[in-house]
Parts: structure tokens; C-alpha cells; sequence
């Protein structure tokens, strides 16, 4: 019985000493961008969790035969998250220094690019342009190069092997907190993480 008393005394003493507050305590749950691609709707191979599609300028009627089709949602943390509405934009790019391998190689678990498919970090720039704010969800994409050129004012002649254009995102939550950056490794597409920052197509040449 003593024993019993001595353990209860020490079980309420450690909880009334308690002096900090951690940050961690007062968390809040947020919704994160949720992109699908059509891969079948690639003109060349390519993989859902990739989060990239291709145009092949090998065709001639590329800029208005080929189109790149997505799909735009949110996870909501299991119905914990509210979101008012995402935020996206849209930007042309021409090739990075070192473009990522093609075709695509998954990783050894043979479900994720075993690289990143797009630059990080992935924040909205001077460079990228407010296309839309999406408040209904899902939201379905289906678009071709004369229509994403026409957009963001690019001259189709001018695009090259590896140029992309590329969809980022801000998502807004209900109580109006704007989410404009998330983690690096929560938007590199070879990680596989449940935060879809990006989406893009990305231009190939081959025959």
C-alpha cells in the first residue's frame, strides 16, 4: 500500500512541474496539393509518381495534337484540414543544367523516379503567373503546348529538348493561412511524400 501511495505521489508531482511550452503542443494539421497525371495521355512513356508528362517535338502537330492532362486535389490530413481553395501557377522554363535521365528509372521499390523530376526549391517566383484559383475539388487539366504557350507568352519555335513548363501551387486553408512552401523533401518526386508542390511537361525529340 505504501508503495502504491509513493508512486501516485510521484506520478502527481511530475505532472504539476511541468514550466515549458512547446511549440509542438499547439500543432495544427494542413492540407497538402494533391496532383494525378494521365499518364496515358503522355506523348511519350512516363509514371503517375513521376508527377512529370512529355511533348515530343518529333511530331509536328505536337503543339496542338499532343496534350497534357492532370489532375488537381488535396489531402485533407483524414478531414482535419479545411482548405478554401489552391492557388495555381504557371510558368515556362527552358532546360535546367542537368535535366534528369529519360527515360524514367524507378527506384529498387519499382514505384517512385529514382530523381527529382523538376528544380528545387519549389517556390512561386516572379517568373510564374497566377493561371487560377481552383475552390472545387477535383479539378481536371487537359492542355496543350499552343494553349500553355499562348498563357505565359512563349514562342513555340523557340522551345527545346528538356524545356518544361511547370504547375506550382499555394494552397489556402479556411482560416486563410496560405501554405507557400513546403519541406524540399516533401516536393522532390523521387521521395514519394503525400505533398504534390509541382507538376509539370517536359519537351523530348524523339523519333
Amino acid at each position: 500500500m505504501k508503495n502504491k501511495i509513493f508512486i501516485a505521489f510521484i506520478v502527481l508531482v511530475s505532472f504539476s512541474c511541468k514550466t515549458v511550452d512547446y511549440e509542438w503542443e499547439n500543432f495544427t494539421y494542413a492540407a497538402t496539393p494533391k496532383v494525378t497525371i494521365n499518364a496515358s495521355a503522355s506523348a511519350l512513356p512516363t509514371f503517375e509518381s513521376a508527377r512529370v508528362s512529355f511533348f515530343n517535338l518529333a511530331d509536328p502537330t505536337f503543339a496542338t495534337s499532343q496534350k497534357f492532362e492532370w489532375t488537381l486535389d488535396y489531402y485533407d490530413a483524414e478531414g482535419r484540414a479545411e482548405v478554401q481553395e489552391i492557388e495555381v501557377y504557371l510558368s515556362f522554363n527552358k532546360r535546367e543544367g542537368n535535366p534528369p535521365v529519360y527515360p524514367i528509372i524507378l527506384s529498387l521499390a519499382k514505384v517512385h523516379p529514382n530523381e527529382r523530376q523538376f528544380p528545387l526549391p519549389s517556390t512561386v517566383r516572379a517568373a510564374d503567373r497566377l493561371y487560377e484559383k481552383v475552390t472545387t475539388f477535383p479539378k481536371t487539366y487537359s492542355l496543350t503546348t499552343t494553349e500553355l504557350a499562348a498563357f505565359t507568352g512563349t514562342t513555340i519555335s523557340t522551345i527545346a529538348i528538356n524545356d518544361y513548363f511547370l504547375f506550382k501551387f499555394i494552397l489556402v486553408m479556411k482560416d486563410g493561412t496560405r501554405i507557400v512552401q513546403y519541406n524540399d523533401n516533401s516536393c522532390d518526386e523521387s521521395r514519394g511524400e503525400l505533398c504534390a508542390c509541382r507538376v509539370g511537361v517536359r519537351f523530348k525529340n524523339i523519333p
